[in-house]
């Protein structure tokens, strides 16, 4: 098994990215999409922080090293009965699983239609449901070092759908701000 580091180690709470996605998570999450839930707006901020590196979208590796990209495949390398090592790898693919799901959907609905796992026809309820189980099953590890963070994957879990639509709006706020017309009215105005 071979595992990559976390490359966005240099971005730190600070950092202008990082406070773009917090702010943007927080607003799309609270107003738009009406779910009051703070630390799971922060989780999301940190997952576009540490998914605008490559190597973290693709961090779960096979045993030959190849980086899975198939939900699929990342579901027989979580199962402890086929490939999973250990109950902490099935843990560590399940929340990756979760993240890129949730990224995915909420980011980049099209890409389901050109990489889904079968051909069922309404492919982004299979994801989301392989994205609510995998966060279920991450808020299960609630004990040991596990323990405290196990009810935020709980409300990850039970919030899924609201959260790929907070980043769904998240990805329109983004493509606004990045409209020539909307730079030009920020760098007129001074808006941030």
């Amino acid at each position: 098994m071979v595992r990559c580091h976390d490359s966005t180690a240099g971005i730190g709470p600070e950092h202008p990215l990082r406070l773009l996605f917090t702010r943007l998570c927080r607003w799309a999450l609270i107003q738009r999409v009406g779910i009051q839930e703070p630390q799971v707006a922060t989780y999301l901020a940190d997952l576009l922080t540490r998914f605008t590196h490559r190597d973290n979208v693709y961090r779960i590796r096979d045993a030959a090293g190849r980086p899975l990209d198939d939900v699929g495949e990342m579901l027989l390398e979580s199962d402890p009965r086929a490939r999973a090592s250990s109950f902490e790898r099935e843990r560590e693919v399940r929340r990756h699983m979760g993240d890129y799901t949730l990224f995915s959907l909420g980011l980049f609905p099209e890409y389901l239609g050109r990489h889904a796992t079968t051909l069922v026809p309404d492919m982004f309820l299979d994801w989301a449901r392989v994205g609510r189980d995998s966060y279920r099953i991450v808020a299960a590890f609630n004990i040991g070092p596990h323990a405290e963070e196990a009810p935020l994957f709980a409300r990850l879990s039970e919030h899924f759908d609201f959260c790929a639509l907070g980043l769904n709006y998240v990805k329109q706020e983004l493509d606004r701000m990045t409209d020539p017309t909307v730079r030009v009215f920020r760098d007129t105005f001074g808006e941030d």
